[in-house]
């Protein structure tokens, strides 16, 4: 999927899933052999940096509804764990690739994060 925009910050990640941009990828092996990129995107696992989450899992209100009332509560969210900035070791197959800009990111959901690396 190609998207045309100037900004990033213009997309809006939506629930559960966080927008990762791949980390570069090594392209050779322990012994030195090079790997064509084809195969190193197929691996199953895959790191990157978290560039955008979102909100999180909506909670459904517990309020019953009260026709009275004029301002309508807003939806609540339980947070993700991953935050912008950190580098999360994913896995691929649940990645959705987008290119924006003519870069390549991936829309990952929580779910599909083993690990997160923080710097503090």
């Amino acid at each position: 999927m190609d998207i045309s925009f100037n900004s990033i910050d213009k997309l809006i990640v939506v629930g559960d899933r966080v927008l990762v941009k791949p980390k570069s990828l090594n392209d050779r092996t322990k012994s030195g052999l090079y790997l064509p990129p084809t195969v190193i995107e197929k691996e199953e696992i895959q790191s990157g940096y978290i560039i955008k989450a979102g909100p999180g899992y909506p909670i459904p209100s517990s309020e019953e509804d009260e026709s009275w009332k004029k301002d309508k509560e807003k939806i609540k969210y339980i947070p993700l764990q991953a935050k912008e900035g950190d580098l999360a070791l994913y896995l691929q197959k649940h990645a959705i690739e987008i290119e924006f800009n003519q870069e390549k990111y991936f829309l990952v959901p929580q779910s599909a994060i083993l690990l997160l690396l923080r710097e503090e």
